[in-house]
């Protein structure tokens, strides 16, 4: 055999070798996700029998001492409606129609209770008319719809603007002061409502709040913190995406992606200019978004309030505006998500939780709560659909197993009191079920291609709604669109 032969075959074994290698290497790694995809899907069957065992018929679970709790004087069922959308995703048909049936045939909402406007809204509202979409059964619309015409009555103040609590028998209303995101963070549900509906009066309520909001932005197009639903007069000048702010900016894109309602594209692309403008404090290692007054784009100092006795500073950030790479990567600011998603996965493994506050001018937690959250592990999952990347399914494999690890049960998960000693909250919030386990699935079962993040619009709840649903001819005249 002459040289060039015997380089000619080298060259075609080494190219051999390295496509089994490749193989070798794919397999292992499908298996790999087909394993942690398992695991997760296996942990929420455990939880759900936790929660069927000890709480069945209330609001919540209390993992530790093996009992439940009700957020009101009597239970609005949030775990299994905040529940069935993960059940759907992860293909647990007989899970989901067991609570079909049990919102059917078991939840009425003609109840005397003083209801959180903004909370029943992602939730309870959010997840029905999840599940008519996934049903299309017309007893769960109106059962869906009932509640939305009970929710009605929130938003009847003089600036349209929704008080903070309604009380589902009677009507009644009060909680006249309300943070941006319990003011301006129905659209996108409501908007839901009116399509299948085929009523505008749900979307264009939303909407009246949503612009009396906007009318008020200062001069540099941000928002302010707190605000008077009678008066429409701002009680404080903090602007962030912190919650207490944060869903009012995510639904302004999301309500324009899912509907194309064009009065909205303006002002989702103003205001973030302005929060990218005036929020972004970065340094070479570190993206974080400030808190800063809302008149001049300043940061915040030290400042004690008169009304309220906590000091608000420019550095504090809280879990929950982890978020905001997701948000960044439907806007298409890929540079920015993805220094903000690294500055959060650095908090996360700095403790192994992220602490419910931070302050990162000090680097200290100020309030140490993990309460299960499932931000970062969602800001990590879009960025892992949109770039491809694979440190973000790693990140998104460390977060399981440090949640395993430190919130693991025997009968659920907790959340943690303390995220510097570990020690665990007898309290698992409903949203466990509805984000942080559904992200998590969605990560690992990414490859397999049965859900496509490009084919949904996701609300802040992480209940899924598909874009092929809403004909935006048709949301023209069901959502009443100029």
């Amino acid at each position: 055999m002459n040289k060039l032969s015997i380089v000619f075959t080298f060259v075609v074994l080494s190219l051999i070798s390295c496509q089994n290698n490749n193989k070798t290497q794919d397999h292992k790694k499908e298996d790999k996700l087909n394993v942690l995809a398992q695991d997760v899907k296996d942990e929420f069957i455990r939880s759900w029998e936790g929660y069927k065992k000890y709480a069945w018929g209330h609001d919540v679970l209390l993992p530790l001492s093996k009992s439940h709790q009700d957020w009101y004087e009597e239970s609005l069922h949030i775990s299994p409606i905040d529940a069935y959308s993960t059940m759907k995703v992860m293909g647990l048909d007989a899970y989901a129609k067991e609570v079909e049936r049990y919102v059917t045939d078991s939840i009425f909402w003609d109840k005397d209770l003083f209801v959180k406007t903004f909370e029943v809204n992602i939730r309870i509202l959010g997840g029905m008319l999840a599940m008519y979409e996934y049903t299309g059964d017309q007893k769960i619309l109106d059962k869906t719809e009932d509640f939305g015409k009970r929710m009605l009555k929130a938003f009847d103040s003089p600036t349209g603007i929704p008080y903070y609590f309604f009380n589902l028998k009677t009507g009644e209303v009060k909680g006249e002061k309300v943070n941006v995101a319990e003011a301006a963070s129905y659209m996108f549900e409501m908007g839901i409502l009116s399509y299948y509906t085929k009523n505008p009066i749900y979307y264009q309520t939303a909407k009246k709040a949503n612009m009396a909001v906007w009318e008020r932005v200062s001069q540099i197009n941000l928002v302010g913190e707190n605000i008077n639903v009678e008066t429409g007069e701002w009680l404080n000048n903090s602007s962030h995406i912190c919650a207490g702010i944060d869903s009012y900016y995510e639904y302004l894109a999301k309500s324009y992606l899912l509907f194309n309602d064009k009065e909205l594209q303006p002002i989702w692309e103003k205001s973030l200019e302005a929060v990218n403008t005036y929020l972004v404090d970065e340094s070479d290692t570190s993206l974080w978004y400030q808190r800063v007054d809302m008149n001049t784009g300043l940061k915040k100092t030290n400042r004690m309030y008169p009304d309220n006795p906590t000091i608000i500073e420019g550095g504090i950030v809280t879990l929950y505006d982890a978020f905001w790479p997701a948000v960044l990567t439907l806007a298409g600011d890929m540079e920015r998500a993805e220094k903000n998603q690294t500055t959060w996965d650095w908090l996360w493994n700095r403790y192994g939780l992220e602490p419910m506050i931070y302050d990162y001018d000090k680097a200290i937690p100020t309030y140490p709560v993990y309460d299960l959250n499932p931000e970062i592990i969602e800001s990590a999952y879009y960025l892992y659909h949109y770039t491809g990347k694979e440190k973000y399914y790693q990140m998104v494999e460390q977060y399981w197993s440090d949640i395993k690890k430190y919130c693991k049960t025997d009968v659920a998960f907790s959340s943690v009191e303390d995220v510097r000693t570990m020690k665990k909250k007898d309290y698992m919030p409903t949203f466990f079920f509805a984000e942080t386990m559904k992200y998590l699935y969605l990560t690992f079962t990414h490859a397999d291609g049965t859900f496509n993040l490009d084919d949904y619009i996701i609300n802040t709840e992480a209940h899924p709604f598909k874009k092929a649903s809403f004909d935006k001819e048709k949301a023209k005249k069901r959502l009443g669109l100029n």
